[in-house]
């Protein structure tokens, strides 16, 4: 005992252990990185879902590519205008040069594709609710990326938006001359009318251009796009007379 203890009487209280603190274990880096992967996904499949619902009703107002072509050139030329504000032609002349099978799939023509697999290129694999959402949503340019996020959503486009809310839209960003956007500016630039104006022939000139604007002309046809002009011409006539025009025509 201690001097102290012997004095008072008392035994001294025992020391206290400090209770031993465990760390809570650390989740492996991977988990903590897939989720925050997962949380990114989400908040980038919700941006887009909201662009998919707002743009089913409103105009959008601009794309990466009129940007680049804005930076490039100094501005563009474009004039968004209802469906009821294009003569009817124009919508049969689109989708009989682009996508004749427009009302037959759900984004994707999978005969198309087969066929452009089979000759080892990709024209013609490539459907107007395709082509909207790349113009609309993403970007040009050949990537899997690209790829990956239009093959999804195409189909939920094609789910929201009608078929005529789809070839609307794509008539309205769709390039028709070097800087020269929607088939209004196109119809004033070529030959001086309004969308509503235009002639079956004017309509298959425009169409005729698709899809490379840049180098062919519908004002200043070549042979090459008058051919393409009449073959468009008698397409517009017979997806008209079998019902292939339906799902955007009143």
């Amino acid at each position: 005992m201690s001097e102290k203890a012997t004095d008072t009487g008392e035994t001294p209280a025992p020391r206290k252990r400090k209770a031993k603190v465990i760390p809570p274990a650390r989740r492996p880096l991977w988990r903590v990185g897939f989720k925050w992967l997962a949380r990114g996904l989400g908040a980038v499949a919700a941006f887009y879902a909201v662009l998919v619902l707002v743009f089913s009703v409103v105009p959008p107002p601009i794309n990466f590519y009129q940007l680049g072509e804005i930076w490039r050139l100094g501005g563009i030329d474009k004039d968004w205008v209802s469906y009821e504000e294009m003569a009817p032609v124009m919508g049969r002349s689109a989708v009989a040069a682009e996508d004749a099978n427009f009302c037959n799939h759900w984004g994707f023509d999978m005969a198309a594709i087969r066929q452009a697999i089979e000759e080892g290129g990709n024209r013609g694999a490539s459907t107007i609710s395709q082509q909207v959402v790349k113009n609309v949503f993403l970007w040009h340019g050949r990537s899997y990326l690209r790829k990956a996020m239009e093959a999804v959503l195409t189909p939920v486009v094609e789910l929201v938006w009608s078929k005529q809310r789809i070839l609307e839209v794509y008539l309205n960003v769709t390039e028709f001359d070097e800087g020269v956007f929607g088939v209004q500016a196109a119809a004033q630039h070529h030959f001086g009318v309004d969308a509503k104006d235009l002639t079956p022939l004017q309509a298959a000139r425009l169409a005729a251009v698709l899809p490379d604007p840049k180098e062919r002309s519908a004002s200043e046809p070549s042979s090459f796009v008058r051919s393409r002009t009449r073959s468009i011409i008698a397409g517009a006539e017979t997806i008209a007379a079998d019902g292939r025009s339906a799902c955007f025509e009143d």
